[in-house]
């Protein structure tokens, strides 16, 4: 096994990388993906099954997941209950074509960072893994749209009623003004890219107002913010 961090390119990038998938031609999409982020062979694992999966993670701790959830030999599911359990700072990352509510939802509670579809081109599956490495949850946008139409919605308060105090109810968390806005985009389901867009601020800037607000709302993924922040009233 390698050890659990490899310098490339002046960034200490994680090593080494298992990929689960069975498909040959994703799995050769995902090794030029992970070459574009300054990944060599040598740290890259790929797995077809689950048992191939399982026996590589026996040997030793890997440093980074890519999982799909249909493989030959049952769920993934499992397994990134399994790599939780085993890391629970892992970054877990779904790549999955599957993006019905129920998988989603359970892939995210064993324990996967974040979910992006397979259906995105190389460039975004890239974004996703970069935010993942760098401490982000990335959800895929479709799938945050879908997930936040699952959400309840706040019922709307009575005219004049005042919002309660810091020292009763939700304490105020102190998001900026610019934070705000930002928190309001992810609840729109757009990406961070988008939201740069949006926002004329860089990527990394948004990626940086993103980890602050997961922060002050004590969450780790952006579904996780905006179900916080509608339970607090900051958003409708």
């Amino acid at each position: 096994m390698l050890e659990p961090s490899l310098l490339v390119e002046d960034a200490l990038l994680p090593v080494p990388v298992l990929v689960v998938e069975d498909e040959p031609l994703l799995q050769q999409r995902l090794r030029q993906v992970l070459h574009q982020l300054g990944y060599e062979d040598e740290a890259l694992i790929f797995a077809g099954t689950l048992a191939e999966a399982r026996a590589v993670f026996a040997e030793g701790p890997v440093g980074l997941a890519l999982v799909d959830l249909r493989l030959p030999d049952g769920n993934g599911q499992s397994l990134i209950e399994e790599l939780r359990a085993e890391d629970p700072g892992l970054g877990i990352l779904v790549v999955s074509a599957w993006s019905s509510e129920d998988l989603i939802l359970s892939a995210l509670r064993a324990g996967a960072t974040g979910y992006v579809l397979k259906q995105r081109d190389d460039f975004e599956v890239m974004l996703s893994i970069r935010s993942v490495l760098r401490g982000g949850a990335p959800i895929d946008p479709f799938i945050a749209r879908r997930i936040l139409q699952l959400l309840p919605l706040r019922a709307p308060k009575p005219a004049g009623h005042a919002a309660p105090a810091a020292s009763g109810g939700e304490p105020d968390v102190g998001l900026t003004p610019r934070e705000a806005e930002i928190l309001r985009l992810v609840a729109d389901g757009m990406s961070n890219r988008e939201i740069a867009n949006e926002v004329h601020l860089s990527r990394h800037t948004v990626e940086s107002h993103v980890k602050r607000i997961y922060r002050k709302l004590a969450v780790s993924s952006r579904m996780m913010a905006v179900r916080e922040a509608r339970a607090r009233g900051m958003i409708e």
